[in-house]
């Protein structure tokens, strides 16, 4: 079994003749300061024309240059045979459709049934060799697409695509209530509640968090609504927090289904304590990732499809809140 991965290869163009090969890396390849660090100390980290150079060296058109990565394993994670959904997968990515209940990775107290421990069985099982790099996150209760890097150059370019918000994510939730506007923009900053440091709330002393939403559903009066929201910012519990400062908290969410018991009468409260026995978590669902393949070079779009829990909760809403209006 070879010790690399597949290489990354690039022919030097006639306009970058006599440029020196560490430029050629960090402007054309965009490898990281930390990955060329590291593969320039392996054999075959850095080949030109088929031979190991110096990063200082000039180069001239036409020349082949070869970026080399060692493989990797998560020999810290145990492998298990934890079932997921595959949405798409090649040498370079494994997008997976989540679900709910599944942490993605072993933290304290959870080294055992995560995502990671049935991705990391999974490629044992074909004999191949990847480190478990997921390039963001998704909350316990929450299913939907997640994008793994197999390696560390897609990893840091998809990553520095989330950073400079080129990265869609989208969502849908079903909501208590239905938002005054059909669509728009909540800036709230987020940050620990100093009361209760495991929750999040909106403060003006927050980090700063921007969510995109439109209203696609409403039941009867407005009593429940199916969002569909796009993240321009990624902090923790972004959505549950942002959606419940407007008065629309998340169907099933015992962590944010509170508000101040002034702001809803007594019989409003009790539809909705009904409704969060509807579902066993929180009714939210990341349905669409989209990002440019730091390979391939195209735009790709990876969509996971509603499942059974929030689609049994999408019928009965239109059972016993009906009529549904959709906008």
């Amino acid at each position: 079994m070879s010790d690399y991965y597949s290489p990354l290869t690039y022919t030097v163009p006639e306009n970058e003749d006599g440029w020196l090969l560490k430029t050629v890396l960090q402007r054309r390849l965009q490898v990281s300061r930390k990955l060329l660090s590291r593969i320039k100390l392996t054999e075959q980290g850095i080949m030109l024309n088929g031979e190991r150079v110096y990063i200082s060296v000039k180069v001239s058109a036409g020349d082949v240059l070869e970026v080399r990565m060692e493989q990797e394993e998560s020999d810290d994670i145990l492998p298990e045979p934890i079932p997921f959904t595959i949405l798409y997968e090649d040498e370079h990515l494994l997008i997976v459709n989540k679900d709910s209940g599944v942490i993605v990775h072993p933290t304290h107290g959870h080294y055992t049934g995560t995502l990671a421990n049935g991705v990391v069985h999974y490629w044992k099982s074909k004999g191949e060799r990847f480190r478990f790099r997921p390039i963001h996150r998704l909350d316990q209760e929450t299913s939907g697409v997640l994008a793994i890097a197999k390696n560390p150059y897609v990893h840091q370019h998809v990553s520095e695509q989330m950073i400079a918000g080129t990265v869609d994510k989208q969502y849908i939730a079903f909501v208590h209530g239905s938002p005054a506007q059909e669509e728009g923009a909540i800036d709230g900053p987020i940050d620990r509640d100093p009361e209760e440091p495991h929750r999040r709330i909106v403060t003006p002393d927050g980090y700063a968090a921007r969510t995109l939403y439109t209203t696609v559903a409403r039941w009867v009066g407005g009593s429940a609504s199916a969002v569909n929201l796009k993240l321009e910012s990624g902090r923790t519990h972004q959505i549950r927090v942002h959606m419940t400062s407007i008065g629309c908290p998340l169907i099933g969410d015992r962590m944010y289904k509170t508000l101040p018991v002034h702001e809803i009468d007594e019989q409003t409260m009790a539809v909705r304590d009904e409704r969060d026995t509807w579902i066993a978590r929180q009714a939210l669902h990341a349905c669409e990732l989209a990002f440019d393949h730091p390979i391939l070079q195209s735009r790709m779009t990876f969509q996971a499809p509603l499942p059974a829990d929030l689609a049994a909760l999408e019928a009965r809403l239109d059972a016993e809140a009906s009529p549904r209006e959709v906008l």
